[in-house]
């Protein structure tokens, strides 16, 4: 029996004997899918997490996600498998930073990406995920927007909702800003039947040339349902893998070797075993002030979106 074979199995053992509920966003390596319960975007776990019967979460993703599992779970025990797993985008932008920006513009209502730190969240009006940005944004009744942190998702929106006046701030995903106007062009070019589907973390010059943009679930739903055979896929690649292993009838192409998340990459099968076991992984805490006001921006996605 191999090795990794052999270590699932243990964790399969392990989480029924210790009540564990596992969790792993769609951008995991695939022996770490294999044992997870429930698997895909961030939100999409969190609601999750708060309806399994487990009484311990082990979220295989970035720290922003096990906070966000905390929040709507507090009577859980959640444990992030990868403590070092951290995520450039959330942390780019401060509590105090924005505070600061809500006190002089007191019209403006703060729309805070799912992809931010808990802390930030106290500070926030609403909540939104790269699926509903466009819906919860077109709901709100206030006109006057700051979107955070991700400024080419914030110009998707502003696009796509153009009766809101939309103010947007340098920040947003270092790995799908890194995709460049000519990689999009010379994928299509080396791929003339494939069509492009691209996150809205990509830079607009990139998003434009791109036959769907879409929530990274959206961009694996419209591969799956769709009835062309060949698409480049612009998110992280380990998209691309799962997609072909999934649809091996069909053909996938990375938009570029740039777009991996090395964060994502620290979460290892074995350090899921060792989270399991109780011998690993980091218990997220959150401070009681912190869990009931980062909740209300979350509870208002909830209740528009």
């Amino acid at each position: 029996m191999n090795t990794i074979h052999s270590m699932q199995n243990d964790i399969r053992r392990l989480k029924a004997e210790r009540d564990v509920c596992i969790l792993a966003h769609s951008y995991q390596s695939h022996d770490i899918l294999e044992v997870a319960d429930i698997t895909g975007d961030s939100f999409k776990l969190s609601e999750a997490a708060a309806q399994v019967p487990q009484s311990t979460v082990v979220m295989c993703g970035v720290r922003f996600m096990a906070e966000t599992v905390k929040l709507l779970s507090p009577g859980k025990t959640v444990i992030l498998a990868a403590p070092d797993a951290g995520c450039p985008m959330a942390e780019q932008m401060d509590k105090d930073m924005i505070a600061a920006f809500k006190e002089a513009n007191p019209s403006y209502t703060v729309v805070a990406y799912i992809n931010t730190t808990a802390d930030l969240k106290t500070v926030c009006d609403v909540c939104v995920t790269s699926s509903s940005a466009v819906k919860i944004v077109k709901a709100l009744p206030e006109k006057d927007i700051l979107f955070i942190p991700d400024c080419n998702l914030g110009q998707f929106v502003q696009q796509a909702v153009p009766e809101k006046n939309i103010k947007l701030l340098q920040g947003g995903c270092p790995v799908h800003a890194t995709v460049t106007a000519k990689e999009a062009a010379d994928a299509k070019a080396q791929h003339p039947h494939a069509l492009l589907l691209c996150h809205p973390e990509c830079v607009p010059a990139v998003t434009k040339q791109a036959d769907f943009v879409g929530s990274t679930a959206a961009i694996m739903q419209f591969a799956r349902t769709c009835d062309a055979d060949e698409f480049i896929i612009g998110t992280e690649n380990s998209i691309a893998a799962h997609l072909e292993m999934e649809l091996p009838h069909k053909r996938f192409y990375p938009l570029s070797k740039h777009l991996v998340c090395d964060n994502m990459k620290l979460t290892t099968l074995s350090g899921v075993y060792r989270a399991v076991a109780g011998i690993g992984g980091e218990v997220i805490t959150l401070p009681e002030n912190v869990m009931n006001a980062a909740r209300v921006c979350i509870d208002r996605m909830i209740e528009l979106g």
